[in-house]
């Protein structure tokens, strides 16, 4: 059976077209009268045919499992935990390394509970699951359901042997309810109890706001190829200046040239090698896309659990670079391949070479192309990771190809010494000062606020000067050489890190740091800040922000926006606080700046029904989420609209630029028509 991976399954068919929605998967729910004053509550789902839905407790690292969620429990006791004796299937699944458990057709699942107090008998709460068939997966879904009114109620006798089954399908929910047709533009609540969605200004409006176009804005949110190419490129020509690859040049090619009297077929041989190179990285790319796919690696960036396991990732990078440790792989692996090649000609033999310098410079090129994948997976497009793999594999190719078709230059070269693990370090340093970020991603989501922006630049102050002070041979690791004199190139580049150090020094006081804007947390969450008059009044409420516009007769300039979106900050830092931009926005406007991956807890959930399908809202950040989906028709980051007080857009979308005109003309034509009306 094809399995889709986990992450693919977040994005894979969350929003189709509407007539095309997929409503496989149903639930209803039960209760069954047990001996005394115990009862049964059941949950039953109902499932398509070719469709499943996974078991419970799946090994981490895999699809989600079918979970029950219990928020209220009033008058009764649980006993134990969820159970199901309906048949399932359980397999090993190659695809995630672990053995699955799913059903079909039809499952039951029970969670016995004692009754105390009938009259206050209460149980609720909400099903988490996801569905796949053997071509796709339906988004991670969250169903609510509450249990009122025991059946014990009905029982006269406690000896009678007889079994009692009440259908409760008319229950209501603890949680708010919301309810958005797919056909029309409306929205309905039959709660008031947890937000202010039944507001006409929450009306879907996504008609209005395209007959009105977009913005100048580009809706480019991620790294262009040719960037991504570029970090390729350069990440292969750091890896060439390694301990783990410099050497093993002149070795090989030397073994070209002495492996053939033909020295034309020795330069076709080291052609080969070149290619073979490149061919092995573009597959590894290749596959990262066919495993994770786009949606869910542009997912990345704004998920809270993956920048924290980036985090760590980039931590243990550095400190293998540092020397603690090596990554390296089996050395069997080597032996075999290496054996291999000597046992094979041809171009086989010389793939199998290009096998073994994969193999040999991993401890090297491990972390250098783990980085450059972390940064794709929360930047990148589709081909990002092949993109990424060519330019990384073709700097790695080049002096193959070039020093063999020009072997005289092998005397030029510079020899091997103490200078390579020296860049290894340098990297270490830059490993470590990058995990900062992905950590801030994280402690923002959730409001941990241990990284505020001055414990980032503090820390990123302190890398860059140990940076510095280590090009100049003030600090020496265990496997670095004595540096004798300072050489120019060290000088040169600890200039620019010492420099670098003192350039974010003002940032401790408010300085808006613009070429860091895109790494360091938000200077809201600065606390020290002589510039308090640099920021806007910015409210963090839609409907809040709505009532302001109302009462000062201004549009409402509407930012949707993340804690990991990189183009958001880079908007904030470089466009926002250009001086024709920020006396519009102070002025002119009212400014609210939604979160949509802002993990607080909404002080109850609300249910809502979106293009005919049923999920719940637990999180704030799931809220504007929401709104920015069912009221504008759109869910990437950065989205500005401006919107009158009803809520009604004033002029088309704008998504992303770097030059403050562009963003002018955008404030300046919202104006425009709200003087008009």
């Amino acid at each position: 059976m094809k399995k889709i991976g986990f992450l693919l399954a977040f994005l894979c068919i969350g929003w189709i077209a509407v007539g095309q929605i997929l409503q496989p998967i149903t639930w209803s729910f039960d209760q069954q009268k047990k001996t005394g004053n115990t009862i049964e509550l059941l949950f039953k789902t109902s499932i398509q045919n070719g469709w499943h839905v996974y078991g419970q407790n799946l090994p981490s690292g895999g699809p989600v499992s079918t979970s029950f969620h219990f928020n209220k429990v009033v008058g009764a006791t649980l006993v134990g935990k969820v159970t199901s004796s309906s048949p399932m299937i359980k397999e090993y699944d190659k695809t995630f390394a672990m053995t699955l458990t799913w059903y079909e057709h039809q499952a039951v699942f029970i969670q016995k509970v004692t009754v105390t107090d009938p009259k206050k008998f209460l149980v609720s709460g909400y099903i988490e699951f996801m569905g796949c068939n053997d071509e796709n997966c339906l988004p991670p879904a969250k169903i609510p359901f509450s249990f009122g009114k025991p059946v014990v109620q009905a029982v006269t006798s406690s000896s009678t042997k007889s079994t009692t089954v009440e259908t409760h399908k008319g229950l209501v929910p603890a949680v708010a309810k919301v309810s958005q047709s797919a056909q029309s533009d409306s929205v309905q609540q039959t709660s008031d109890t947890a937000t202010n969605v039944d507001n006409p200004a929450w009306k879907p409006v996504i008609n209005q706001l395209n007959a009105l176009g977009n913005s100048s804005g580009t809706n480019e949110t991620h790294d262009p190829l040719w960037l991504i190419f570029l970090k390729g490129f350069l990440g292969g020509l750091l890896a060439l200046f390694t301990p783990c690859v410099w050497p093993i040049i002149p070795l090989t090619v030397s073994f070209f040239l002495k492996r053939s009297a033909n020295k034309r077929k020795a330069k076709r041989d080291a052609g080969l090698y070149g290619l073979s190179i490149i061919a092995i990285y573009l597959v590894l790319g290749v596959l990262i896309t066919l495993i994770f796919g786009a949606s869910a690696l542009n997912s990345l960036s704004t998920n809270a659990f993956f920048n924290l396991f980036f985090f760590g990732l980039l931590i243990l990078f550095a400190v293998s670079f540092f020397g603690a440790f090596e990554l390296t792989l089996p050395a069997s692996w080597t032996t075999k391949l290496d054996n291999k090649a000597e046992s094979t000609s041809g171009i086989v033999s010389i793939l199998l070479m290009a096998f073994t310098l994969a193999l040999v410079s991993f401890s090297c090129t491990g972390p250098i192309i783990g980085t450059l994948l972390v940064d794709v997976a929360v930047n990148g497009s589709y081909l990002g990771p092949t993109i990424g793999m060519f330019g990384f594999a073709l700097a790695l190719a080049i002096p193959f190809m070039l020093f063999a078709m020009f072997p005289m230059w092998l005397k030029s070269m510079p020899k091997s010494g103490g200078w390579l693990n020296s860049v290894k370090v340098v990297l270490g340093f830059l490993e470590l000062a990058l995990a900062l970020k992905f950590f801030s991603v994280a402690d923002l989501a959730y409001g941990w606020r241990l990284l505020d922006r001055e414990v980032f630049l503090v820390l990123w102050i302190v890398i860059f000067t140990l940076l510095g002070f280590y090009l100049l041979g003030k600090i020496k690791f265990a496997h670095d050489s004595d540096v004798q004199h300072v050489s120019v190139t060290r000088l040169f580049l600890s200039i620019v890190t010492f420099a670098f150090a003192l350039y974010m020094v003002p940032g401790l006081w408010g300085a808006p740091l613009k070429a860091i804007s895109a790494f360091a947390p938000p200077l809201y969450t600065q606390d020290f800040n002589l510039n308090p008059k640099s920021e806007h009044k910015i409210y963090n409420d839609y409907d809040q922000a709505l009532e302001v516009a109302a009462l000062e007769h201004k549009p409402l300039l509407i930012d949707f926006t993340g804690f990991g979106c990189v183009n958001c900050r880079k908007m904030e830092a470089s466009v926002w606080t250009a001086p024709k931009v920020k006396q519009l926005m102070n002025e002119q406007f009212i400014v609210a700046s939604l979160y949509v991956d802002d993990k607080a807890s909404l002080p109850q959930p609300i249910e809502v029904t979106e293009n005919g399908r049923t999920s719940l809202l637990t999180t704030v950040g799931d809220k504007w989420s929401y709104l920015q989906r069912s009221k504008f028709g759109a869910n990437a980051q950065p989205f500005y609209v401006i919107v009158d007080a009803q809520g009604n857009p004033l002029t088309g979308s704008f998504s992303f630029t770097e030059e403050p005109e562009k963003f002018v003309e955008f404030l300046e034509s919202g104006l425009k028509h709200k003087m008009k009306k």
